[in-house]
């Protein structure tokens, strides 16, 4: 296989015809071998069926991989990549906001120009709310500062050469997340700008909490310089507790010392406040280490169009896979 177009799903079985529908008469006059690689993240609708109903029309352009339950986006594009046996894979999102317009360029810049990573970059974010605007500003900042990695209007809309996708699967974490990780692997890459495209069925399912939730983890997960502002945060109070006791020392000898009772209570409630927010960041960090150490799978996947196990989970690429 040439190319293998990944695109998660979720809740989406009114999407799906029309993505099919939308990439084939798109994809069948570049002349390549291709296939598109459905992943159904264990949607509670008719995705599944959707998929299903896909294959069956174009059974030797369409792969269904649905997993067992709703492990998430990430988890879900792992599994893609775990399953994805070709020289080059394209991952976008199902419904459509990554314009498929934009894939002969990136195979042009793989193919002749030889680029491992073509990533595309928003050039707009679309009819995005405020909320969701805000949230990107302000975690693609501290990403960038934790981990050096500016990600500002970066998507999951990316071609990925087989040899990335290779040492992608080398990771052994459990908690991903996509654009760090694979802008940490280097190589060769070229980006392009593109607009976000509406919506054509369906609404967002990002609430700003799930956002919120998505950039703790990202930055927890990829650096441990958070952890390292409890220190900065307790030299800070070092230096203020050491000027106030200079200052009151020297207001008791010369006869002038205060009650004080206000600036204590403040100052303890500050404290105090600080205190829970670094045991907070420490117990998050401690989750991590939890959540690594059980060594459960990433996912588990319940059907495949085309294995003959129908049970499969997986952590960590199988020596098999990575030498097909």
């Amino acid at each position: 296989m040439e190319l293998i177009v990944l695109m998660p799903f979720y809740n989406e079985e009114k999407q799906i015809p029309i993505s099919i529908d939308r990439l084939i008469p798109l994809l069948d006059p570049l002349k390549i071998e291709y296939c598109l690689l459905l992943v159904d993240d264990g949607s509670k609708d008719g995705t599944w069926d959707a998929i299903s109903a896909g294959v069956k029309r174009h059974p030797d352009k369409v792969r269904g991989l649905r997993l067992s339950r709703n492990f998430g986006k990430e988890a879900a594009i792992c599994a893609g990549l775990d399953a994805a046996d070709a020289d080059a894979v394209i991952l976008m999102d199902g419904d459509l906001q990554h314009p498929p317009e934009c894939i002969p360029e990136m195979l042009r810049l793989w193919r002749e120009e030889g680029y491992d990573i073509v990533e595309g970059v928003k050039s707009s974010r679309g009819k995005e709310s405020l909320g969701s605007r805000i949230n990107a500003v302000v975690f693609y900042g501290l990403f960038h500062k934790v981990s050096g990695f500016q990600l500002a209007n970066a998507s999951d809309f990316k071609l990925l050469d087989r040899k990335v996708v290779l040492k992608w699967r080398e990771f052994t974490e459990h908690s991903t997340f996509f654009r760090g990780l694979s802008a940490w692997l280097g190589f060769k890459r070229v980006s392009f700008p593109f607009e976000v495209a509406d919506r054509q069925t369906g609404q967002s399912r990002w609430s700003i909490r799930k956002l919120i939730s998505l950039s703790i983890n990202a930055i927890t997960s990829f650096s441990a310089m958070p952890l390292q502002l409890i220190t900065t945060i307790g030299f800070v109070f070092m230096l203020g507790a050491l000027a106030l006791l200079i200052q009151t020392l020297f207001n008791f000898f010369t006869g002038h010392a205060a009650n004080g009772f206000t600036t204590v209570i403040v100052v303890e409630l500050v404290i105090g406040a600080c205190i829970m927010i670094s045991l907070g960041l420490i117990g998050t960090y401690i989750a991590r280490i939890f959540e690594e150490v059980k060594n459960r799978p990433r996912y588990v996947v319940s059907e495949d169009t085309i294995a003959s196990d129908t049970t499969i989970s997986s952590d960590r690429p199988s020596a098999d896979r990575e030498e097909s």
